[in-house]
């Protein structure tokens, strides 16, 4: 899936999608329907509605009669998120998502570290 269509998933429509990347991505339309009333409280007509909201959009395909499967992945979904928020905010610079969260407290100390350690290892295997 494009950026641009990830891009296009709305917040109720992001929940369809949980529950399907929760069960490893396929369920029958009964279970997707009884985890959104439950969790949701909404109705059949809503889920079938987002359900072909996101079919419209290639991020979720019937498979066969009521059995659901997501097309884009969760991680495929954060990463286009995430690049969207960084260029929306802070002009395309991760840089400065990453200064922001350390002068403003959001990150400890063990957060720090634990980076650190994840840009050594990148570095030092691109090398």
């Amino acid at each position: 899936m494009m950026d641009h269509e990830a891009a296009s998933i709305q917040n109720s429509e992001l929940e369809v999608m949980r529950v399907l990347w929760d069960a490893g991505g396929t369920l029958p339309l009964s279970e997707i329907r009884a985890a959104l009333t439950a969790k949701r409280g909404w109705d059949d007509s809503t889920t079938k509605t987002l359900l072909r909201r996101l079919q419209a959009k290639g991020a979720v395909a019937l498979q066969r009669r009521g059995v659901y499967s997501a097309l884009l992945s969760e991680g495929e979904y954060q990463g286009s998120s995430t690049r969207r928020f960084i260029e929306r905010l802070y002009g395309g610079s991760a840089k400065r998502l990453v200064a922001a969260l350390v002068s403003d407290g959001s990150l400890s100390e063990a957060d720090i570290a634990e980076l650190s350690a994840m840009f050594r290892v990148e570095v030092d295997g691109d090398g």
